[in-house]
């Protein structure tokens, strides 16, 4: 495999390595959101910004949290993830808007959703197409915890 990075020790398209980016990452589509989220952080810092991806780090609860944005759809979303992952991700917690069919749903409400259509055309070059798209239920009760203590 070519190392396309010339050796410099960080991954291709997130420009991130095992030292800047922590177990918990919060991924959004907008690289724009990625400073106002990680300013919840203590102390975060700005690892990189390389075309879609920009990452930030600091910690949450004495904890290593990172905030990296994914751009738009399946494809970039999959680079962050595999690239992350390299650097020693194990949970990514998606944080934006989506798109819904619920008449009662409306712009600015919390949604923690537990599962998705998989209809987006990337996930089905890692797993058949009847593979169900569900949320690790602890990382969901996790999320529903905080999100009842948010300012």
């Amino acid at each position: 495999m070519v190392d396309y990075t010339e050796e410099k020790g960080y991954q291709y398209h997130i420009h991130t390595n095992k030292d800047n980016v922590g177990g918990y990452v919060i991924v959004t589509g907008d690289p724009g959101r990625c400073e106002s989220i990680a300013q919840y952080l203590d102390d975060p810092e700005l690892i990189a910004s390389n075309r879609e991806y920009t990452t930030y780090t600091g910690k949450l609860c004495g904890e290593k949290i990172s905030v990296t944005s994914t751009g738009i759809g399946g494809p970039s979303s999959a680079i962050a993830f595999e690239e992350l992952y390299k650097c020693g991700a194990h949970t990514l917690i998606r944080v934006g808007t989506c798109g819904g069919i619920q008449l009662d749903v409306k712009g600015g409400d919390l949604i923690i959703a537990t599962g998705a259509i998989r209809m987006e055309g990337t996930t089905k070059e890692y797993v058949p197409v009847e593979f169900p798209a569900v949320a690790n239920y602890e990382v969901v009760g996790a999320v529903h915890l905080l999100s009842a203590t948010a300012p």
